[in-house]
């Protein structure tokens, strides 16, 4: 596996923990979130898991969901250094 790759799995991995914390500081459970969010259960355990690739409607669905911006919602994922 090559650098971008290794470093895209990486991102996807930070997202999901992201989500997954957001979500249980919440005290939400993975199928109230996924309903909520018009999502399936499984599909919301793989992106918690780093094994799903979300579109941009999928992450806003995620944050209006958890009631946080799409900002907040990357918070601590990727340094900014990194982006550029």
């Amino acid at each position: 596996m090559n650098e971008k790759n290794a470093n895209s799995l990486d991102v996807l991995s930070q997202l999901g923990k992201r989500v997954a914390y957001l979500r249980k500081e919440r005290h939400y459970s993975q199928l109230a979130l996924a309903l909520q969010c018009g999502l399936t259960k499984s599909y919301l355990s793989d992106l918690e898991r780093g094994m799903r690739n979300p579109t941009l409607k999928v992450l806003a669905r995620l944050s209006a969901g958890l009631g946080v911006t799409l900002e907040e919602l990357f918070r601590g994922v990727v340094p900014l250094d990194q982006l550029l």
